[in-house]
């Protein structure tokens, strides 16, 4: 397991080097410059020029993406042109926030997800199955910054029931849980009940049920445990998506994490803050998908075995 998971570890470099080369060329070729955007279009042309230099702007693209690799690996991010502070200060007084929403929509999904889809796989075809699935397709369909917008239209102005701003009190949370978690729940849902079908017809199913166990130890010992390791999947992608997804979820409802500090960075051209939020948010997932394939051993013996 050890091997494992050095060999994981190791594999996670290229990748996060790759996305930090994607987002860094894309930063690059786009419009707008840092340097007139730090000292304002009233700027003259020498002191832009100078500013360039020495923010290295005018150096070749391979040598700048070095230069912020080497930085990057030190937790230096570079300076942030609106706030002056650094890029890496201001992330993470806003990651926690993000983390924790994108943690709490990943738990609501599997709250709901996994009993739905286990329920729908042992009662097919009956109207509770049918009534899953609308959900399921229902939840994947609707965008999660419309429902967002919807909720805060009935549940904000019409009925007064929630703020719809904010993230410091637990009456906060939940409209934003609800909108960026139904997707992913619906999505966990489908996967569940479609790895259930599957594993409830395998003939060590028949052979649980013929030796007389109990239908519960038959559902959650024999099928559930085999059908879980496709489910984690969805679950660790699920979870990977939400880091992103909040970016949409934060701007609707004014929390202040890293996906509304990166909408902002965007629109003021502050291209030092876009970069080290990809970064994290890059970062994040492949440590999550790392945590997934651990899982995968303690869950299935028989992967657990080939690292003996």
């Amino acid at each position: 397991m050890i091997w494992f998971m050095l060999k994981r570890l190791l594999m996670l470099i290229p990748v996060i080097l790759g996305v930090v080369l994607v987002v860094y060329i894309l930063s690059y070729i786009a419009p707008g410059d840092p340097a007139r955007t730090i000292l304002g279009e009233a700027a003259a042309p020498e002191a832009i020029e100078a500013l360039r230099e020495e923010m290295g702007l005018n150096d070749p693209l391979l040598v700048q993406y070095g230069r912020f690799v080497i930085n990057a690996a030190q937790l230096d991010f570079g300076t942030s042109y609106q706030t002056g502070r650094s890029v890496f200060t201001e992330i993470a007084a806003r990651f926690p926030n993000t983390m924790q929403l994108a943690g709490m929509g990943i738990v609501l999904a599997l709250i709901l997800g996994i009993p739905l889809g286990i329920l729908s796989a042992i009662k097919q075809y009956t109207p509770f199955d049918f009534g899953a699935t609308f959900f399921g397709l229902l939840g994947v369909s609707i965008p999660n910054f419309w429902l967002g917008l919807m909720m805060i239209i009935v549940f904000t102005v019409t009925l007064q029931w929630f703020p719809a701003t904010g993230f410091t009190d637990p009456i906060q949370w939940i409209m934003p849980t609800i909108a960026i978690g139904t997707n992913s729940s619906a999505i966990i849902m489908r996967m569940t009940r479609s790895s259930m079908l599957e594993c409830i017809r395998q003939d060590y199913i028949r052979t649980a049920r013929a030796k007389g166990q109990k239908e519960s130890v038959v559902i959650f010992r024999h099928a559930l445990r085999n059908a879980l390791i496709p489910v984690i999947t969805t679950a660790g992608l699920s979870f990977g998506f939400l880091l992103g997804g909040a970016v949409l979820t934060e701007t609707i409802f004014a929390i202040p994490g890293v996906g509304s500090f990166l909408v902002s960075a965007i629109l003021n051209r502050d291209f030092a803050v876009v970069r080290g939020g990809v970064v994290l948010i890059a970062v994040s997932f492949t440590v999550v998908n790392l945590f997934v394939d651990i899982l995968y051993a303690f869950i299935d013996p028989r992967i657990r075995s080939q690292y003996r």
